[in-house]
């Protein structure tokens, strides 16, 4: 098995550069270092000088396994800078500052990490992390452009407090969506254009949850995981991405999203109708119950002495996804709208014959169909499917993270819209 730099095969780890910008979020390069070394991965800490006043080089390297040098002249026969970065399969920056974006996009060499990152010939990926007023400073989102032009990944930045009593964008992505990016982009260095540039998304995730009393609820078993995924790529993919997230597993919001939260069905209709209104693509990704109770009571329901139990009638909550179709106006193009279907097989026919049904009913432009079961598509890590076109065409899904499938609907997305003619300019817009 070939063990040649660039090439992870079967015989070693995936090799992994952690550079580390001089910035307060340092810290949290820790935390992402933890994820992937966890994961599999063998990961060399390359920090600038800077960078260790936040976090002590012995912490890096106790974390790593690996020694940590800051400097061209240290191992010179050895000669890092160029033997580091041409040995990677991924090189990421976090947090990338904005000096450090600047000295990446005009090829400075002072430092090993600047070195590094010009002799790299894998993927390379920047997770900017930065006051917002830097980061929306003319200078910084020049740099930001060119890199971009450059094939180089540069994530958008999440909202929130940022150092001291500020907040706005600039704020490092969450530790736990760098390392599902950066795992993303090892099994597919492509999956991140920036073809959404300039459209409008809505996403829907998670599962709804319908009142019975104060205390118990009608639910599912969604964690939400595919619909965050699903937002997460988009908006790295450059949409300006809305995610209506019913109830979840804890998960945190992604980085340039916007995020609307609901409980119930009714409340994620009204949500996302109104958020599809000027959006160009819509993406019915939550579990939405399909019943709710007729009457909720106001105190808990009580068990009675003679052992019997409440009946409890229910009534059809309205489809969501055939309401979005409904509503589009005769042979307009906009918007495109993508359904789920999680389904079993029964007596009257397969998974993938469910879907087929579910595509004709609602009318959707495509629809994601996975199988649901003891460890499938719910509170899993991975996922798989078929992507059905209303065309006919069938596309099968293989195994693979939750985030590798948002990659393939985007993929078909934007192929539809291609397909379509109406993709002026790199945007679906």
């Amino acid at each position: 098995m070939s063990d040649a730099p660039g090439d992870a095969g079967a015989g070693r780890k995936p090799r992994i550069v952690l550079g580390v910008g001089g910035g307060i979020a340092a810290y949290k390069a820790c935390e992402v270092l933890r994820g992937l070394t966890e994961t599999g991965h063998d990961v060399r800490v390359v920090p600038t000088e800077a960078a260790l006043n936040f976090v002590g080089a012995a912490t890096f390297e106790a974390l790593s396994g690996h020694p940590v040098h800051t400097g061209v002249f240290t191992e010179v026969p050895e000669v890092q800078h160029v033997r580091i970065g041409r040995e990677a399969d991924l090189v990421l920056v976090v947090p990338a500052t904005a000096d450090l974006l600047a000295r990446a996009a005009h090829g400075l060499a002072a430092d090993l990490l600047t070195g590094t990152l010009l002799t790299a010939r894998c993927p390379v990926a920047f997770f900017p992390a930065m006051h917002t007023e830097m980061w929306e400073h003319p200078a910084t989102s020049d740099n930001v452009a060119l890199l971009r032009s450059r094939g180089l990944f540069v994530a958008e930045p999440a909202s929130g407090r940022l150092t001291g009593a500020d907040t706005g964008k600039g704020r490092l992505a969450d530790p736990g969506e760098i390392v599902e990016l950066a795992r993303l982009l090892l099994a597919e260095p492509a999956a991140l254009p920036r073809d959404l540039e300039g459209t409008r998304v809505v996403v829907t995730a998670g599962g709804t949850r319908e009142p019975l009393d104060p205390v118990r609820y009608l639910g599912n078993r969604s964690s939400g995981r595919q619909g965050y995924a699903l937002a997460r790529v988009a908006a790295q993919r450059g949409a300006e991405v809305t995610l209506i997230a019913g109830h979840t597993a804890d998960l945190p919001d992604p980085a340039g999203v916007t995020v609307r939260h609901v409980s119930t069905a009714e409340q994620l209709r009204v949500a996302t109708h109104k958020a599809a209104a000027d959006a160009g693509i819509v993406v019915m990704a939550a579990a939405v119950a399909d019943f709710r109770p007729v009457d909720v009571a106001a105190h808990k329901i009580k068990k009675t002495d003679d052992a019997s139990a409440p009946v409890i009638t229910l009534t059809r909550n309205a489809d969501i996804l055939a309401e979005l179709v409904r509503d589009r106006a005769p042979g307009a193009r906009r918007p495109v709208i993508v359904g789920f279907a999680a389904e079993t097989g029964d007596e009257d026919g397969s998974v993938l014959e469910h879907g087929r049904a579910k595509l004709r009913r609602k009318g959707a432009d495509l629809l994601v169909v996975n199988a649901v079961g003891d460890g499938l598509a719910f509170e899993v890590e991975d996922n798989a499917g078929w992507l059905l076109a209303a065309d006919g065409a069938e596309t099968p899904i293989p195994l693979g993270s939750k985030a590798q499938l948002a990659v393939a609907v985007w993929d078909a997305v934007t192929a539809f819209i291609r397909h379509q003619g109406d993709f002026p300019s790199g945007s679906v817009r």
